[in-house]
This record gives structure tokens, C-alpha cells and sequence, in this order.
């Protein structure tokens, strides 16, 4: 065959979409205060053309927007040889605070891409937090701010496309987060899989069990991440709208963070 593993024909049903670099993985800043920051790991709609060209040929797809109730949706379509014939895959963008009809076209191709598995790894990055001590942080009025920019110096996936290796650095090179250096996850830390019972009350109805929140707080206080920065990686405003499926991201995801310094 003489092809590279990641490089796959459009019509194999998993891992057709290369995974992310370094270099196409921003960060950003999702909650701040005097402890610390936290980060999110995200890719730009840049990154989503130019892997679409790679992977579908420029001429291999397109996309188009509609206004639906108010909210508006993209569709990405890319061509099927075998079956001559356009397949669509289609999600809606959140408003955007500045430059709200871009913002919101924008979200909405990103999340489409999302859709044909362009940087669907991003969801199993651990929570990254930063203290103080490794971030420069002011207090503006009541609101704390930094003036710290933050990059993706290495990552790294497992066989199942989920990050297993994560290096940050601020804008001086310096190293403010860590994961897989050694390579394994602690036996009580590894993922949870998401559950088929109906027994558990949270199942979509936006609340969770007494014994979830338990566990979700045991492991906010091992890796030292603030609830906030769950929330806000979710965006929700409170345990009460946590669904069964944000539950079991959100305890992954801190199952894949390391415990924090003592």
C-alpha cells in the first residue's frame, strides 16, 4: 500500500481525518482568578479548510449557511465518489460577543468540521490549570487578567485518537503544564465509559446523582481545577444543567489530569 496511517480515503468510516499538530492548537483562557487560570485547547476555522483541502481535495467539498429560528447553521458537504453524490453534515454556532454574524458563521463551520471528526480529539484533552506561581496575573478592579500568551509546545494520541501527552508553555517557552511524561495513567485514574443503565437519574435530564457529584468533586480536589473551569468548559452555569454525557467528559477529563503539587 506505501500510505501513511493517517492519510485514508474518504470513504473509511473512522480516522479518515488526520489529527491535529501542535502548531494548529491554540489556547485560551477560560477562567481566571488569584489561584490560577485555567485553559481550553481549540482550533481556528484556518485549520478546517486546510485540513478539508488535504483530506477531500479543494474541490472535494463546500460549505453553505442558512438562518434557522434565528440561529445560524452550517452545512459541510464533501463528495462521495463511490456513490456520486454530495454528503452533508450540518451543526449550528453559538453568537459570538464582538463581530456577531462572522463569530456565529464562523462557530457554526467550525462545529460542522467537528462533525466530519476535524479536531474531535480536543475533547479528550485533560483540564489544564496553571497556578499563580507559573503566570503572570493583575488584578484589574474586581476582574484578574493576564497578559501571559499560551501554546501547544508538543501532543501526542493513543491508538483511540485521544490525547495522551500534552505539553503548554507560555509565551517565553517556559513549561506551565504536563501530561504523559510517564507515559500511563494510574490504575484509579483511567476514563470511565459512559454508562447504558437507566438507572442513573442524571440521564439527559440535566441533573446528576448524589454519588456523581461526589465523584466529580473527589477529582476537582485531587488536580486542583476549579468548578468554574468545568462550567465554563461545558457552558453551563451549574451542576443542576449537567447532563449524563457532560458528566462523564468532565470526570475524564479530569481523570486524565495529573494530580496537582502538594
Amino acid at each position: 500500500m506505501g500510505r501513511d496511517r493517517e492519510q485514508y480515503n474518504c470513504n473509511n468510516r473512522a480516522g479518515f481525518v488526520r489529527l491535529l499538530r501542535a502548531d494548529e492548537i491554540e489556547c485560551r483562557v477560560s477562567v481566571i482568578n488569584e489561584r490560577g487560570l485555567s485553559l481550553l485547547l481549540f482550533k481556528d476555522a484556518r485549520v478546517d479548510q486546510k485540513i478539508l483541502d488535504e483530506t477531500f481535495t479543494p474541490f472535494g467539498w463546500r460549505r453553505t449557511h442558512q438562518s434557522i429560528d434565528g440561529n445560524l447553521y452550517c452545512t459541510v458537504e464533501v463528495w462521495d465518489k463511490e456513490k456520486q453524490q454530495w454528503i452533508a453534515k450540518q451543526d449550528v454556532g453559538t453568537v459570538s460577543y464582538s463581530e456577531k454574524e462572522k463569530g456565529q458563521a464562523s462557530d457554526s463551520f467550525k462545529r460542522a468540521c467537528f462533525n466530519w471528526g476535524i479536531g474531535r480529539e480536543l475533547y479528550t484533552a485533560p483540564f489544564i490549570w496553571v497556578s499563580s506561581e507559573k503566570a503572570s496575573i493583575q488584578k484589574k478592579g474586581d476582574r484578574y487578567t493576564t497578559s501571559e500568551r499560551f501554546s501547544v509546545q508538543a501532543i501526542g494520541y493513543n491508538e483511540d485518537r485521544e490525547i495522551s501527552r500534552l505539553v503548554v508553555v507560555d509565551s517565553r517557552g517556559k513549561k506551565v503544564f504536563e501530561m504523559g511524561k510517564q507515559g500511563k495513567q494510574r490504575e484509579e485514574n483511567k476514563p470511565v465509559p459512559v454508562s447504558d443503565s437507566n438507572a442513573n437519574t442524571g440521564k439527559g435530564t440535566g441533573v446528576i446523582t448524589e454519588i456523581q457529584r461526589a465523584a466529580l468533586e473527589k477529582e476537582l480536589k485531587r488536580t486542583g481545577v476549579l468548578m468554574e473551569a468545568v462550567l465554563a468548559r461545558y457552558n453551563i452555569r451549574g451542576l443542576d444543567e449537567m447532563t449524563e454525557e457532560v458528566y462523564t467528559k468532565a470526570l475524564n477529563g479530569l481523570k486524565r489530569t495529573k494530580t496537582k503539587a502538594a
